[in-house]
């Protein structure tokens, strides 16, 4: 290896017509980068262990104003190391190490443009990114992305768990299934949110995982999504070639850039392991980090909300009146005639207060409390929502002093109807509102097509609208939960008030024929990836034949103690109990754990995983000496083995078990659900099992006293 870096240091020039390597290798070792400048075309190829993961494939950009594909020389190479340990505001760990060597390929078109390109590569011991730089040069200034020439080429015909590719959403059912039959069974399981726009060509979504024959979990996404297109990735099935597909906006453009300028990373993270891709922090640690002086006002918190009743068929509505033809600022509300079904006035509100405060539950959500909400999805209008003016039934000043007295939060909720330039205009007065009226937290909405018309949700002009929300939520000391925005690719290091996002299949789709068994041990593997998500856990009657009668066809896709794993499996700052306070009260004892879990952690250890069958962790509590553990499983049932070995030597701790019953089914019989106590030490080992599409979680406590074992 010091031979290979002796060389490497010593070669930096070359003529076009040579085929010239570079190599870079992990600290580890484990991980072997050779870039090439064949014939004046960038490549690269990627090992794991002698394995290769990413044959040659080749890089490049193409501007309207300039082709930076081909005709280079290798002006100069610096190679470089990095290690350090920084501290996250929230996270699955206290501390993460961001440990990389770097290689930094200087790139030059000789010819009467004399234009510059950089390629970046950084190499962790978890995965390779890499990503394109354009400095100032004399011959070009303002550019237009036509195309990006970014190849993963694969070697064989992986298994793979994927969505669809599409710029509008990204809340599509997964499939799993080989490269070269996934066009198929993914037209087949279709599910359409309404609002989709489907790329150009055959694509999928990132971040994707898949798994070679060999077995190797191979993860593709993109790191610091900043003033650029969102990426998907075009599929050829026939030679497993996948290639970057920049999301346009509806002019064609890819991309309007200035110089100096930086593409995203494009990140692969790859192991013989499975939980090893679950637990890389590879995304966070190629972001920039944060740039909030004080951050002590970014507090993780628990929410309950006025949500889940508008699904569940019982009538409730977002509306305040059946009148189509309001108008937000306009239409004088008080003279309307209410519809009897608006979930979000005061009283009903304080019902939500109250239950908070009893169990120690943070913040209130409460949705459909502003002006707008009639015929909210339209499209047409240039103003839906007014973000300061509330309907008649609900009270802002009373509920917050409600709220205030009971020590409990209201969460805003900014629907925009996806009319991101109409937010933008009312963006300061909401935000001042907020502040004049006890709110620190907002759950901002996208539903719909986007306005401006000429983008999409995951075009170059919407990924940094959704910054901006963000960094003016920020000088208000306001964190942000966004929904339908593009997925996430890390910026919540950066940014820590955004504390989650959607972006993905969530738990509201219990109400929309359900998530199949195996959704929530892919999303971990895929969404998960790039931060983290609303998903909205902690739904104990999913049956909605419970609400509509018994005439109502329904496919449940959990069992109850599953939606109690959710809370470790699938961690979040933000994390809400959705289901209703009279579904809990039905199962106090189970409630009892969403009252313990924390939602912000010291230590975590992924103990099992394998993606769209089972995952199981195991967490340690920030600032307190308790632990817990979730474990899920698809539709199959199997027998979690769980060891202890993280907890400190010497020590016992009572396990509090929340398990499947011996008769509980995903589909037939959900809520069948033990609870019973074992004490444990580091050298135990459990062996649980876990019921079709279940699960198990446990809470530990140090032994302070008498041990009753039941």
């Amino acid at each position: 290896m010091n031979m290979i870096r002796t060389i490497l240091f010593g070669l930096f020039l070359c003529v076009a017509s040579q085929v010239f390597a570079q190599h870079l290798a992990s600290p580890d070792g484990n991980l072997e980068l050779l870039f090439r400048l064949d014939n004046g075309i960038p490549t690269y190829q990627l090992a794991y262990k002698n394995k290769t993961v990413i044959a040659t494939s080749r890089l490049g950009l193409e501007m309207e104003e300039a082709s930076l594909t081909g005709g280079f020389l290798q002006k100069d190479v610096r190679n470089s190391s990095f290690d350090e340990t920084w501290t996250p505001v929230w996270g699955e760990y206290a501390s993460i190490r961001n440990q990389y060597n770097e290689m930094l390929v200087t790139l030059t078109q000789e010819n009467e443009y004399k234009r510059v390109l950089l390629l970046r590569f950084r190499l962790f011991n978890d995965g390779l990114g890499f990503r394109y730089e354009l400095p100032e040069q004399e011959t070009i200034n303002y550019l237009i992305v036509k195309d990006e020439y970014t190849e993963f080429n694969l070697t064989g015909n992986h298994k793979t768990f994927c969505i669809p590719g599409d710029y509008d959403t990204n809340e599509f059912a997964y499939t799993t299934a080989p490269l070269s039959e996934i066009k198929e069974v993914m037209e087949k399981r279709l599910c359409k949110k309404g609002y989709e726009s489907k790329a150009t060509s055959f694509t999928v979504q990132t971040p994707l995982m898949m798994k070679s024959s060999d077995g190797l979990y191979i993860n593709i996404h993109e790191a610091a999504l900043v003033d650029y297109s969102g990426m998907l990735l075009n599929v050829d099935d026939k030679d497993f070639r996948l290639s970057s597909h920049l999301t346009p906006d509806k002019l064609g453009k890819k991309g309007y850039l200035q110089l100096p300028c930086r593409t995203p990373w494009r990140t692969v993270i790859v192991s013989d392991d499975a939980r090893d891709i679950l637990a890389s922090q590879l995304i966070l640690n190629l972001n920039e980090p944060c740039r909030l002086e004080d951050t002590s006002w970014i507090k993780p918190q628990k929410f309950i909300g006025v949500w889940w009743e508008m699904f569940t068929g019982e009538g409730r509505t977002w509306a305040y009146s059946d009148y189509n033809k309001a108008k937000p600022g306009v239409t004088d509300y008080t003279a309307i005639t209410p519809n009897g079904r608006h979930a979000a006035n005061t009283a009903h509100v304080k019902e939500y207060i109250d239950f908070a405060a009893e169990n120690g539950i943070d913040a209130v959500l409460v949705e459909g409390w502003n002006e707008g909400w009639e015929d909210w999805a339209s499209y047409r209008k240039d103003r839906q929502f007014l973000f300061t003016k509330p309907y008649p039934d609900f009270d802002v000043e009373e509920l917050h002093h409600y709220a205030a007295s009971k020590g409990v939060r209201i969460i805003m909720h900014h629907e925009t109807s996806a009319n991101a330039a109409d937010y933008e205009r009312q963006l300061e007065k909401a935000f001042q509102y907020m502040v004049d009226n006890g709110y620190n937290s907002v759950k901002t909405g996208y539903v719909g097509y986007v306005i401006p018309r000429s983008e999409y949700h995951s075009s170059q002009w919407m990924n940094n609208h959704y910054i901006h929300v963000v960094e003016r939520a920020a000088a208000y000391k306001i964190m942000v939960d966004s929904h339908e925005a593009v997925r996430p690719t890390g910026l919540c290091r950066t940014f820590p008030n955004w504390l989650a996002q959607e972006s993905a299949r969530g738990g509201e789709f219990e109400s929309m024929g359900g998530n199949d068994p195996d959704h929530t041990t892919i999303l971990p593997f895929t969404r998960l990836k790039g931060g983290p998500m609303d998903y909205t856990p902690g739904i104990f009657e999913t049956r909605l034949s419970y609400y509509k009668g018994d005439k109502m066809k329904e496919q449940v896709g959990t069992t109850l103690v599953k939606q109690l794993a959710l809370y470790l499996t699938m961690p979040s700052p933000i994390q809400m109990a959705a289901d209703k306070p009279s579904n809990y009260r039905r199962f106090m004892d189970a409630f009892q754990f969403i009252k313990d879990v924390p939602v912000d952690w010291a230590d975590s250890y992924y103990l099992e995983a394998e993606p769209g069958d089972y995952i199981t962790v195991a967490r340690k509590a920030k600032g307190r000496e308790e632990w817990f553990i979730g474990a899920i499983t698809d539709e199959n049932a199997r027998t979690a083995v769980i060891p202890f070995d993280y907890l400190p030597k010497g020590k016992k701790f009572i396990a509090t078990i929340y398990e499947d019953g011996k008769d509980a089914d995903w589909n037939a019989n959900p809520q069948s659900y033990n609870i019973r106590r074992i004490t444990v030490t580091n050298k135990s080992i459990l062996k649980q099992r876990l019921a079709p599409g279940g699960g198990v979680a446990i809470s530990l406590k140090e032994v302070t006293g008498k041990i009753l074992n039941k």
